[in-house]
């Protein structure tokens, strides 16, 4: 749900999981054939889980990281891991890159093009996101919502950035 003056988009965890569906059915709708899936962490886990099980490919994992302080809400330096999680051994062949949303343009395009020069055996790569703002630089090959606005988009997990042990200890006792 979008608020009246388009600078907060809250997102249910139903919306959430039939914006993924829709983004797959893009996938699927354009024909391209992939080897793995590459997500990006934390953003595109979710994501990326999802469409792995669709697509039946190998979830490989790169963590990023630019939003940290004040529960994920401040962007900071991005940190990009130096090396990928998977079950392949080495990531290679067609993959296709996801993340939750094209904010700036920023982080995908450094990742983009660490992964050109770093990963030669990837023969070709295609991204894949929920969301696109205006104000980003980068456009994926897949992606479902446009955001005119540019709004803070709340996702229905964002509850667990400030949420400590003992808050669910306290919530959970009898």
């Amino acid at each position: 749900m979008l608020t009246e003056d388009g600078k907060h988009l809250y997102v249910s965890y139903d919306e959430y999981h039939n914006l993924i569906e829709k983004l797959a059915i893009k996938i699927h709708q354009s024909g391209w054939k992939f080897d793995t899936i590459l997500c990006l962490a934390r953003g595109g886990m979710r994501p990326g889980d999802i469409l792995s099980r669709v697509f039946d490919k190998p979830l490989a994992i790169m963590s990023t990281s630019s939003y940290r302080s004040e529960s994920g809400t401040v962007q900071g330096i991005l940190d990009i891991a130096h090396y990928i999680t998977t079950p392949k051994g080495e990531i290679a062949g067609k993959v296709l890159l996801v993340d939750d949303l094209a904010d700036s343009g920023h982080t995908l395009r450094a990742v983009i093009h660490q992964l050109k020069n770093n990963y030669k055996p990837i023969t070709e790569l295609r991204s894949a996101v929920i969301w696109t703002k205006a104000l980003s630089t980068f456009e994926a090959d897949y992606s479902v919502e446009h955001l005119p606005t540019n709004p803070w988009i709340h996702q229905p997990f964002e509850g667990y950035d400030s949420t400590r042990p003992e808050q669910l200890i306290e919530k959970w006792s009898v």
